[in-house]
């Protein structure tokens, strides 16, 4: 958490007025209980209207001083705070950016929304209280127990006993709640998880039927966190009672030696006063102290699991290699090429393919063999955990990772679209891209008539992922993306499922015929999008089963024939 504190050094002047604009606030409200005592003593026990008139001037000067501070303390607080937060939550976006798919698997999803979200504005309440509050309370407790022995050092000795025993109980609690409010974050998270788990699969949920069985799942860690909170809240709600009580006695022991001390002669009634209104403040920043620890607790669990992630090193560390070879024949090679997604068996075994410049090759096999995982592996989005792979001749780890990435285009399984227009929505995939381009992108991608039906055109808005459109119009669209900068190697994964034959063979002339010549790699499980394919890799069970035509492995390759086969009969039927 401290390590955070560095992205504070752009509001040291915020960080420095916040508290000591509340430390002005404090001088003024210490000097009220003695201003109250002068009244007491000096304008009632005198009958003087005018004095008392006086010193009321004076407290609500005072107290107007005090708001105009307390303002500008809450002002600095809250700019330094907000500041932070916002430095923190773009250094931490941008570093989730630079993990590898791997450590993203193994973070998950769900946990670095709670860190981007939750946890970060968690830490901005921490820091906004601290800054007004870590100074004054101390500073309030200290000043009142001090003044009160200005006042009168016999009856202030209560405070020196009732003082250290309040603290100690605050204290006591606190050291009980603070494991357990970091229980409280971790069963967030799992709830937070299976929320995000169930809105992502809601259709598949009640294509199941399994509502009442998820609804159970939800309401058991709902549960699990409820039960956690209301442990928390038992025992921090002991603090107001036993405070309350303890500062009761005190305040009796106090008025008893008070009063004892008044008749004697020692004091006035008017210090009686002015002790209990210290012992009064010492009680409610007591209160504020406890909750200032409370919050810090928190912000410190809060900023140890943000800082958790910004401490993983990225695996894809970039290199320094812009271009590669261009008189290699290859636009991409595989050499004993192997993936571990970690702990479990190789998802790709000793994988040695070559793939020619401009070449078409489709690549099939059966749920599982691999095929998304080895043309991962081009782009870098994971690394080969055994041999290696390159890319114009140059082995993908040398290569600047932003040059890498610029010559590929890739088309995913999961359509993913933004809010927006079509043409920023094509422009993702190049920033700088004219309309022209953008129309022919659309064109090769079977897209542009749909797009010219749309009311606007390019000027089409999207909903969030695309849900104006058709499964099979969000694909296209993806694909335009991908064209529409021209990348030496296209990569469609799985990128035309919901295209009808028709259509699929049109993009695949389409893709053919463009004036950039990429070299396409599709991914497919029908037979249909990649027979026409210069070259069909087969894989099964992570390793290559056949590479040749549609022909030659119908001779050669039995688990194409099967597919081939499978599939042949499902479209006699």
């Amino acid at each position: 958490m401290f390590k955070l504190l560095k992205y504070l050094k752009n509001y040291r002047k915020e960080s420095v007025l916040g508290p000591f604009f509340k430390l002005i606030e404090v001088a003024f409200e210490l000097a009220v209980p003695l201003i109250v005592a002068r009244i007491i003593d000096n304008g009632i026990g005198n009958s003087d209207k005018t004095y008392i008139l006086q010193m009321c001037g004076v407290l609500a000067m005072l107290g107007a001083l005090g708001l105009v501070c307390a303002l500008a303390a809450q002002y600095f607080s809250a700019k330094a705070a907000v500041g932070f937060a916002t430095d923190v939550r773009g250094v931490l976006f941008k570093h989730i950016g630079k993990l590898s798919f791997k450590q993203l698997d193994e973070l998950g999803a769900p946990t670095l929304i709670t860190r981007l979200t939750g946890d970060i504005n968690q830490v901005q309440t921490g820091i906004n209280l601290t800054l007004r509050l870590v100074l004054r309370s101390p500073f309030v407790v200290f000043g009142a127990v001090i003044m009160a022995f200005t006042v009168d050092a016999g009856s202030a000795l209560v405070f020196a006993v009732a003082v250290p025993v309040l603290a100690a109980v605050v204290f006591a609690i606190m050291l009980v709640c603070i494991p357990m409010y970091k229980k409280v974050q971790q069963r967030l998270d799992k709830l937070l998880g299976k929320t995000r788990e169930n809105l992502l699969g809601a259709r598949v949920v009640r294509a199941f039927c399994k509502e009442g069985e998820e609804t159970e799942e939800f309401d058991a860690k709902n549960r699990a966190l409820t039960s956690m909170q209301i442990a928390v809240g038992r025992i921090s709600s002991f603090m107001n009672p036993v405070t309350f009580v303890l500062i009761n006695f005190a305040v009796i022991a106090l008025i008893y030696i008070g009063g004892l001390r008044v008749n004697s002669g020692a004091i006035s009634s008017g210090d009686v006063v002015a002790q209990y209104n210290y012992m009064s403040q010492i009680l409610v920043e007591l209160i504020k102290l406890a909750s200032l620890i409370i919050s810090v607790t928190k912000s410190i669990a809060s900023g140890n699991r943000i800082q958790s992630v910004l401490e993983i090193e990225p695996e894809t560390v970039s290199g320094n290699v812009e271009n590669g070879d261009l008189n290699s024949p290859y636009a991409v090679e595989f050499k004993n090429a192997s993936l571990s997604y970690g702990g479990g068996e190789n998802a790709l075994n000793n994988i040695n393919l070559k793939i020619k410049r401009g070449e078409t090759v489709g690549i099939i096999g059966s749920t599982g063999s691999g095929k998304s995982s080895l043309v991962n592996l081009i782009p870098r989005f994971y690394d080969v955990t055994g041999g290696e792979v390159l890319v114009d001749g140059i082995d993908v780890k040398d290569y600047d990772i932003k040059s890498l990435r610029n010559k590929i285009g890739v088309v995913f399984q999961k359509k993913a679209l933004f809010e927006g227009s079509v043409r920023d929505n094509i422009r993702f995939g190049k920033a700088d891209a004219t309309d022209t381009e953008i129309w022919q992108a659309l064109n090769t991608a079977q897209a542009k008539q749909m797009i010219e039906d749309k009311e606007g055109g390019l000027d089409y808005m999207l909903e969030q992922e695309g849900r104006n459109l058709s499964g099979g119009q969000r694909q296209r669209m993806t694909i335009a993306r991908a064209l529409v900068r021209k990348p030496e190697i296209l990569i469609l994964d799985d990128a035309a499922s919901a295209l009808d034959y028709a259509t699929s063979a049109k993009l695949n002339s389409a893709l053919k015929n463009t004036d950039f010549s990429p070299t396409v790699i599709t991914v497919s499980q029908r037979i249909s999008a990649i027979r026409s394919a210069d070259v069909i890799v087969v894989l099964d069970e992570g390793e290559i089963a056949g590479i040749g035509t549609d022909g030659e492995l119908l001779k050669t390759c039995e688990v194409y024939r099967e597919i081939y086969e499978s599939q042949l009969e499902r479209q006699a039927e």
